[in-house]
């Protein structure tokens, strides 16, 4: 096939021009491994980002309308100091239920924190007695004053200095999630640039031919955005294919102990790795066309 049957200007999609660009060498390899890596760093960092999603709404949804009496007093007088605390309970405006926790289930909440083997029984523990709100809310400081005058040992806790560092430690994780895939994005851009750029240099003899032919840039630039969109789109593929994996075999939140959140992608969240493919591509082709463009002008 003669040089001319290659110079076909008004075909955008044109194969024969992907003969411009070299089928293989370093820069074939360098676009399909960085976006292959990049794309499988994407997937844990967007499965981090959901995982702080999910952790929020899950504390949220736990402490919210929710608040603990933590009552300490003698052996002796503990189940006496409980039933006052509850009646007390009972007739405070707000709250629509309280109840005091039992030994298996204090056992279970510090389980994680101590193991299964915690001697409960001979701890001096506190008596946790959790209350729920009803929509109006109660009066906290009312409800601190009756505490205080009927049951010293009582003390109530609104969750709200837990809540609110918990609030903001998940959402700035989830944002740290969301600007590592940025940062991916734009890393994955500078390498295809230099990629792009660097096999245009090499072929710069080919380029002053294919102009004193009659190519345009544009024809000579269409060959090298197909080429490398396509690399990254195909590495990318195999990076969040193997992302993808990688996640799915990391361990679930029971078999963590019920203390860590699970990086996963619960249901149809699994659908979300498979926009980083396409992404990639759109990245690779904007930073190829620029390049490409760029680096003709260079050439003139």
């Amino acid at each position: 096939m003669s040089l001319m049957s290659l110079i076909v200007p008004d075909r955008r999609a044109d194969r024969q021009a992907d003969r411009v660009v070299p089928p293989s060498g370093h820069t074939a390899w360098l676009t399909s491994f960085t976006a292959g890596a990049m794309a499988f760093l994407a997937v844990f960092a967007l499965a981090l980002s959901l995982a702080a999603g999910r952790l929020a709404d899950r504390w949220s949804d736990a402490l919210e309308r929710t608040a603990t009496v933590r009552l300490s007093a003698p052996e002796d007088q503990m189940q006496l100091q409980t039933d006052a605390v509850l009646a007390i309970l009972s007739t405070t405006p707000g709250i629509a239920t309280a109840r005091a926790m039992t030994d298996a289930e204090q056992r279970a909440l510090l389980e994680p924190w101590f193991g299964p083997d915690l001697p409960i029984d001979a701890l001096p523990l506190p008596r946790l007695i959790e209350l729920t709100e009803t929509g109006s809310g109660y009066d906290g400081e009312g409800l601190r004053q009756r505490l205080a005058a009927e049951a010293p040992g009582a003390v109530l806790d609104d969750h709200t200095r837990w809540r609110r560092p918990l609030a903001v430690a998940a959402g700035r994780l989830r944002l740290l999630g969301l600007l590592s895939i940025c940062l991916i994005g734009s890393a994955t851009a500078a390498m295809i640039t230099l990629a792009a750029s660097a096999a245009l240099a090499a072929n710069a003899q080919v380029v002053r031919v294919l102009r004193q032919v009659g190519a345009r840039d544009a024809y000579i630039a269409r060959a090298f955005v197909r080429r490398f969109t396509l690399r990254a789109l195909t590495g990318a593929a195999a990076g969040t294919l193997v992302g993808m994996i990688g996640v799915a075999l990391l361990p679930s939140t029971d078999t963590a102990g019920g203390f860590l959140t699970g990086l996963g992608f619960p249901g149809l969240s699994w659908l979300y790795p498979l926009v980083l493919p396409p992404l990639m591509a759109v990245v690779a082709f904007i930073a190829t066309r620029a390049a490409a463009f760029r680096k003709l002008r260079e050439l003139t």
